[in-house]
């Protein structure tokens, strides 16, 4: 199970595009609202979400949550007590969290970047709090991965299926799509 945390003021392709391709490869993933099941982007697109994140479920079958960036999408997530609670029972049993755009800076804020290197959109990396920040599109360091903001939704996707199947899966997705390098 993969839950994707959105939350009014979502950037909708950092959080589409990698349903789309986890959906593509048979995973599960449950899109999770912030206070209700309607989310507002940040570019006035809506989505029904699959619950609300008062039903989330934190057990063992728990593979991976994802937080989309955008404004004040990154702010709401941020303010979440239910997804503060899944990034701490991440962080508890070494479960992966990954993290686009201007979200890297939750995991700053909670120190879970001291040590790791890490990527963010440009003026965020300040907040990264003690994190080696490379710059790069897509960062994967241990459970974490970092990507930088909407326009490499795709390639950020693409590390998700590497990382929960594998290179090859990801690699075939990737051309089936046309996602080039």
């Amino acid at each position: 199970m993969i839950y994707v945390f959105l939350a009014e003021g979502f950037e909708e392709m950092e959080a589409i595009a990698p349903i789309d391709m986890l959906r593509r490869c048979g995973l599960e993933v449950v899109t999770a609202g912030i206070g209700g099941n309607a989310i507002k982007g940040a570019h006035g697109i809506t989505v029904l979400t699959d619950t609300e994140d008062k039903n989330i479920v934190l057990d063992d079958n728990l593979q991976m949550i994802i937080l989309p960036g955008g404004m004040p999408g990154t702010v709401n997530l941020e303010k979440s007590e239910y997804v503060q609670k899944a990034l701490s029972f991440c962080i508890e049993k070494n479960i992966y969290i990954a993290a686009i755009c201007a979200a890297p800076s939750i995991l700053g804020h909670k120190n879970y970047l001291r040590g790791k290197k890490a990527t963010c959109y440009t003026g965020y990396e300040p907040e990264l709090v003690d994190a080696e920040v490379t710059g790069e599109a897509v960062v994967a360091d241990g459970n974490i991965i970092t990507a930088r903001g909407a326009g490499v939704s795709a390639e950020f996707g693409l590390k998700l299926v590497e990382i929960l199947i594998s290179e090859e899966r990801s690699k075939l997705l990737g051309d089936s799509m046309l996602c080039r390098k």
